[in-house]
């Protein structure tokens, strides 16, 4: 079986660099993706992690505010099976997705944006 997700959003929290106890980089940010105009728009987010070389080289420019376009895989609720059900401060229900990315790629302005802001990663996720 196979899958892929595709999005474009905006970083809602900025990216947190960390290593895992083999020393491999994770770095982990929330994206929030918005569907629809008006009084029908809706906001979905979605739990981003990046691992490896990819997670290093991008952490210092994945920012709060700014827009990305992410490729990657669903990673299902262990137990659920589908989103991450929480709760927020006033105990009102939320589902949150969690993504791992292979490609993020930085959108801004033409002025800038050059072909460096594309950043694929090589097989070295740790699964």
């Amino acid at each position: 079986m196979w899958h892929k997700i595709v999005a474009t959003g905006y970083i809602g929290k900025a990216a947190e660099l960390r290593y895992t106890p083999q020393g491999t980089p994770v770095s982990s940010f929330s994206l929030a993706v918005n569907s629809g105009y008006g009084e029908s728009k809706t906001t979905l987010w979605a739990r981003v992690t990046i691992w490896g070389k990819l997670a290093e080289s991008l952490n210092p420019f994945l920012l709060k505010g700014k827009l990305v376009l992410i490729s990657g895989e669903l990673q299902p609720d262990p137990q659920t099976g589908g989103p991450r059900i929480w709760m927020d401060i006033s105990g009102v229900a939320k589902a949150s997705f969690e993504v791992t990315a292979r490609e993020v790629v930085l959108l801004s302005s033409k002025t800038e944006t050059n072909d460096e802001d594309k950043v694929e990663s090589s097989n070295d996720l740790p699964f």
